[in-house]
Order: structure tokens, then C-alpha cells, then sequence
């Protein structure tokens, strides 16, 4: 069973970005574990079976689901990891 570990910033309420991910990967991969975890400030690091495939005190980026779901894949086939994709960060401009 592949393991999937979410720390996320609690101070900065991430934990909703951590809960959508779940039900995205729980609706593609219902068989997987998924926990989430408060941690460091700024904090959203997604370890798949212990392997760290995502952190956005690295990248200032949330990852794509689609790209951890791709990820879970290949742990299940014992295939190595791969750096996720990042989701694109949406621009804010005051007019």
C-alpha cells in the first residue's frame, strides 16, 4: 500500500489545501493512505513512502494533483520517484 504524507502550515490554514488533495487522490486511488499533518511555517511537504516529492518551502508552490496522483502510480509499479509539478500560480492585479 503506498503511503502518502502531507505536512502542511497550520498558521497559514493550509490544511484545506491538504483536504482537497486528499479527496482528489482518495477518488483515483481509494486503496492508498493518506495523512495530514500540522508542521513547519509555510510548510506543504508531500512525502510519498517516506520520499520527499514536493516542498513548497523549496518551490513557493503547491503541487499539481495530477502529478502526485502520477507519482503514487509509480511507487505502486516500484518505479522511482519524480519531482511533481507545480500548480500555476494565479497572478493578482489591482486595477
Amino acid at each position: 500500500m503506498v503511503k502518502v504524507d502531507v505536512e502542511y502550515c497550520g498558521k497559514c490554514n493550509f490544511e484545506w489545501q491538504c483536504k482537497m488533495l486528499q479527496n482528489f487522490l482518495l477518488q483515483q486511488k481509494p486503496d492508498m493512505e493518506m495523512v495530514c499533518h500540522k508542521g513547519r511555517q509555510g510548510s506543504f511537504e508531500v512525502k510519498i513512502n517516506d520520499e520527499l516529492v514536493h516542498s513548497k518551502l523549496q518551490s513557493l508552490a503547491f503541487p499539481d494533483h495530477q502529478s502526485v496522483l502520477e507519482n503514487i502510480k509509480r511507487a505502486e509499479q516500484g518505479q522511482p520517484m519524480v519531482k511533481t509539478k507545480e500548480q500555476p500560480i494565479e497572478n493578482c492585479a489591482i486595477m
